[in-house]
């Protein structure tokens, strides 16, 4: 009987051996994340920046932006470090109280302590061509693509 039970057990054991290890897994959950409004009505996704802006006009008026469209310095345009090219933001001007609906286009300012760089047109708009900066509020209205536009020669 012993000898018998001792050949049922070790039946089991290389069964059990030769059987598939059960898997332990984990179930990650992929959460969606919202794409920020596009309108300045939703307060939780807007973006408020403050900072000083500048200008930049004819030493770059004809050449290619960082978003790939040709710099037009009398068009309403501005530079920012961070945001999404082709992001569209309502810029106070502090000290008149000045505002105007530019877009993002190209990369900089690239001085310390500067957070925008508008086309000169912007500027002239904002009334600060003859100071060269001015304090700064910007709005983001809609949210860019970020994307390069070809530009066709």
């Amino acid at each position: 009987m012993m000898k018998k039970n001792g050949i049922l057990i070790c039946l089991i054991m290389v069964g059990m051996a030769c059987s598939n290890a059960p898997r332990y897994t984990t179930t990650e959950v992929k959460r969606k994340t919202k794409k920020p409004s596009s309108s300045l009505s939703t307060k939780a996704h807007q973006k408020v920046l403050y900072g000083v802006s500048s200008y930049y006009g004819p030493n770059f008026h004809g050449k290619l932006t960082a978003n790939g469209e040709v710099y037009d310095m009398y068009g309403l345009t501005a530079a920012h470090k961070t945001l999404p090219l082709n992001t569209i933001v309502r810029v106070t001007n502090l000290d008149n109280n000045k505002s105007l609906i530019l877009r993002i286009n190209d990369r900089g300012p690239y001085i310390a302590g500067r957070i925008l760089d508008c086309s000169y047109g912007a500027a002239v708009k904002l009334d600060f061509v003859s100071k060269g900066t001015t304090k700064v509020k910007i709005e983001v209205i809609e949210w860019g693509d970020n994307k390069y536009m070809k530009h066709e020669t």
